[in-house]
């Protein structure tokens, strides 16, 4: 199971949100590159790298964070926000990405999203797959579809996709565990390689999602918050 650690960006800054609220911004450092030295200093291979800017703004914004921290780390990086265009992925993978997170463009462009997937690969697309209320959420989770996301992911598994990632909006930035029968669902439902987000708080979270056939988890405020420690987190890379 990969351990992955995410930063966000907002005006250059690493930030988190509380469920996606654009007015609840936490701002932990000035430096994006910084804070990915730190995680490939502790033995982490993996990040995840949000461009909220981008998510907001329907294109990419920050790709020259993105170009810094894959020419100044080592890190495979997985890119997602603000991705809607033929030119917003050739930015994305111009600027070092190693994948992409495709979220909004899946659920409203179907066609443009598997023209992707066949273009660049099974391994370099990553679905974004995040709810709220078991619904699809799109721009910038601004936006709720009719879609259940067991339903989803399950359809796009059959049209080639192999990797999601999957957040519960409703635990995201609450520090009150992840969706653990949520993403028992999904896996009980498909044999796409999950990768969870949201509301990862303890090593016990870490070891539950990876006993039940995560792929792949993300972590983002717990680790800003010190509720896990670098160090610990590290061993289990």
């Amino acid at each position: 199971m990969r351990i992955i650690p995410a930063i966000d960006i907002i005006d250059g800054k690493c930030v988190r949100l509380t469920r996606g609220n654009y007015d609840s911004i936490t701002v932990y450092d000035g430096s994006p590159l910084d804070v990915a030295r730190r995680f490939e200093d502790h033995g982490f291979k993996f990040l995840h790298l949000v461009d909220l800017d981008g998510a907001r703004e329907k294109h990419i914004v920050n790709h020259d964070i993105l170009g810094k921290i894959t020419s100044g780390t080592s890190l495979a990086v997985d890119f997602g926000g603000g991705i809607k265009s033929d030119v917003d992925i050739k930015i994305a993978f111009n600027s070092g990405a190693s994948a992409v997170t495709i979220g909004s463009v899946a659920a409203l462009n179907r066609g443009l999203f598997l023209t992707w997937l066949e273009t660049y690969g099974e391994n370099k697309i990553i679905l974004g797959a995040d709810s709220r209320e078991r619904k699809i959420m799109t721009s910038g989770w601004t936006e709720k579809s009719d879609t259940d996301i067991v339903e989803y992911i399950s359809d796009y598994y059959n049209m080639g996709v192999r990797y999601a990632a999957c957040t519960d909006i409703s635990k995201d930035g609450m520090m009150n565990g992840p969706s653990v029968d949520l993403y028992k669902e999904i896996l009980s439902a498909t044999e796409v390689n999950l990768i969870a987000s949201g509301g990862v708080t303890t090593l016990d979270d870490v070891n539950i999602l990876k006993e039940i056939g995560c792929e792949g988890i993300i972590i983002g405020k717990a680790i800003y918050e010190g509720r896990i420690k670098l160090t610990e987190l590290s061993k289990l890379c």
